[in-house]
């Protein structure tokens, strides 16, 4: 089946087709408005649209003044902040393409991308990314410069490629002002076919590949992201507030970022960091969100964790209130989003006793429009967020396609699927294996310097192979099976997706990290890595004593709990994809241990590297482990493989 749709028509600004000129644009109708907001000294900074407009200028002449010239890559390596924005889109107004790395990056890796990339210019933030930038740029030899924004522990360093953010900026003053066409011109010889960023790829099964996207692609996006509201329904307009905080070097935050802010017209909030986005969001209190899973099941179990030391009274409270919850969201996820009178009466007794106080408090109160995407999410995270009132949209894409590919619409709503074709795009199924292939302007234009690999990626008729295995839901909506490389078949043949099991067990508030094993092998098995956060708190009200996260993962209560986590999970699919067989991870997966790629996906072969010794413990029937029986979950017989299974079936 194919999903083929008309390509949407033209809004009036769409002769305005780089990011660039809507900057301008919205600099030149409404100077004086906020555009963004950063937090400096404690304090809510305003930023307008003239000082964007003034920066990205700024930036893109001091960039020309460096010897930059059109096509040349530019590097930046910062967490998100206004300076990101100016950078990233100056970058792209002389014409000059952006490579991000994300803040987590190591020295090694800072050092591939830089090679791969041949970037010219690096920004980076602060003495933490100098130092990595340093300790590699001998090896790479078309770096140039290195421009740092945070001169505390670098301004003492002698280095000639170091250059200050502030001399940088003044810099691209004195260029302005003997060149003051310099934008315009550039501007006039830009085309849709131009690369305006590399996007690289989070590189789970080898080196990252550099998507390259181009202006026109990054238009067709904003246009059906955006305007058409494919990543918030109702479309955002400039009364949106949004809080930026996922790594701008990735397509999602990028989309719900720059191309959001640059489109509407919302307001950007910097989060202050990744450990303070739950602080940040209370105090900005977002009108559209977007997060990735980690971070929706991250305030899910934040909810339980408060809940448990709460009081007496507040527990009663909550508990009266989820009761309503879990009524509204069944209902709710019948009715594909869409209200009855009884969930509209329950909401309305629900609200002024726990749902407004609830989702104040996690800085929920005023969305009007949520996302989920980049990941799978467990359908029973939604369904919670359902019921106390925030409709979570999943929406599909990845970085080849500038993330147009699905997405659920208000009142049609599958639980479970990740939506319908966007407008304007191409989507089927191949007949043989399942994959998704779509088919639109926004497909990029390839892979950086790898033909082969854009080869295998493209065919010959432009169809973008995703490697992601769907199915359709009642003809319209697509289902997520796994990754190809991920699926699993058993020594019985049997093909299982291990994400939708990892994604189940992840909904316990105590599992953070789940990897299911089975390829190949008689039965699944699991590596178990806990939420310290969440585990710590439970053992401590019941004054369990611990020192280090493996010794909390390997306490006989805790062992209990995942036992029992898994046994709960279980209950939830066939026989043949029950988890027999667990092991603790004895450590939190870390991206710099090169377990977690920069986007916190585990790298599976990693796992194998790291904790084969746990796996072939648990198909050895070996006793090296602690835990004896409990690491084992029982479902009231034997622990069968599944050709056991299928012979007790015959």
């Amino acid at each position: 089946m194919t999903a083929t749709l008309e390509p949407a028509a033209p809004h009036a600004d769409a002769g305005l087709a780089t990011i660039p000129a809507r900057i301008r644009d919205h600099a030149t109708r409404d100077p004086a408005r906020v555009c963004m907001r950063e937090k400096r000294y404690g304090i809510w900074q305003d930023i307008t649209w003239a000082a964007y407009w003034d920066n990205v200028q700024l930036v893109g002449h001091a960039l020309v003044s460096l010897g930059v010239e059109p096509g040349d890559r530019v590097a930046v390596h910062s967490e998100n902040r206004p300076e990101w924005l100016y950078a990233d889109v100056g970058i792209v107004a002389v014409r000059a393409i952006t490579m991000g790395l994300y803040p987590t990056n190591p020295a090694t890796e800072v050092a591939y991308l830089l090679q791969d990339s041949g970037s010219k210019i690096l920004i980076a933030e602060d003495q933490e990314q100098v130092d990595k930038a340093l300790a590699v740029e001998a090896d790479c030899p078309d770096l140039e410069w290195i421009v740092y924004l945070e001169p505390r522990g670098v301004r003492e360093y002698d280095h000639p490629k170091l250059m200050d953010w502030q001399d940088f900026i003044e810099r691209g003053r004195q260029h302005r002002g003997s060149d003051a066409s310099l934008i315009d011109r550039r501007a006039a010889d830009a085309t849709d076919a131009d690369i305006v960023t590399l996007i690289y790829t989070s590189g789970t099964t080898g080196p990252p590949k550099g998507a390259m996207l181009t202006g026109g692609n990054v238009a067709f996006a904003m246009e059906t992201l955006v305007a058409d509201g494919g990543f918030y329904n109702p479309p955002p307009t400039n009364d949106d507030v949004v809080l930026s905080y996922l790594p701008l070097c990735h397509v999602a935050e990028r989309a719900a970022t720059t191309w959001t802010n640059a489109q509407a017209g919302v307001t950007v909030h910097f989060a202050e960091s990744i450990e303070t986005v739950q602080a940040n969001l209370k105090e900005v209190q977002p009108t559209l969100f977007f997060a990735v899973p980690r971070i929706w099941e991250k305030i899910y179990a934040g909810i339980h964790i408060k809940m448990n030391s709460a009081s007496l009274l507040k527990k009663l409270t909550y508990g009266f209130g989820m009761k309503l919850a879990t009524k509204i969201g069944d209902e709710l996820v019948e009715r594909e989003g869409n209200h009855s009178v009884k969930t509209r009466v329950l909401y309305a007794i629900g609200y002024p006793l726990v749902f407004r106080a609830l989702r104040d408090r996690v800085g929920l109160r005023k969305v009007r429009a949520a996302g989920s995407g980049a990941a799978p999410i467990a359908p029973e995270v939604l369904r919670f967020f359902f019921g106390i009132g925030v409709i979570i949209y999943e929406i599909y894409g990845m970085t080849e396609n500038c993330a147009v590919a699905t997405v659920n619409r208000p009142g049609r709503v599958k639980l479970g699927s990740v939506g319908e074709p966007q407008p304007g795009i191409e989507l089927k199924l191949d007949e043989e294996t399942g994959e998704i292939l779509t088919r639109h302007p926004a497909v990029f234009a390839g892979y950086w310097n790898k033909p082969d690999k854009t080869a295998e990626t493209i065919d010959d008729d432009g169809w973008l192979h995703t490697g992601d295995v769907g199915e359709w839901v009642d003809g319209t909506h697509i289902k997520i099976v796994d990754r190809i490389k991920d699926i699993i078949i058993t020594a019985g043949g049997k093909n299982i997706s291990p994400s939708e099991i990892e994604n189940s067990l992840k909904t316990s508030p105590f599992i953070k990290e789940a990897v299911v094993i089975g390829d190949k092998r008689p039965y699944l098995t699991a590596l178990i890595g806990i939420e310290m956060d969440t585990v710590g708190d439970w053992a401590q009200r019941r004054k369990i004593p611990y020192t280090t996260f493996r010794d909390l993962a390997e306490k006989e209560e805790v062992l209990k709990l995942m036992q029992k986590a898994i046994a709960d999970t279980n209950d939830r699919f066939a026989r043949v994809e029950n988890v027999r067989k667990f092991r603790m991870m004895p450590k939190e997966l870390d991206h710099e241990d090169g377990e977690l790629t920069a986007t916190q996906k585990v790298k599976r072969s990693s796992m194998h590297d790291m904790f084969g010794h746990l796996v072939d413990d648990m198909y050895g029937n070996g006793t090296a482990y602690p835990g004896g029986d409990l690491v084992e979950v029982h479902t009231g017989e034997r622990a069968a493989s599944d050709d056991e299974d299928a012979e007790g079936a015959a």
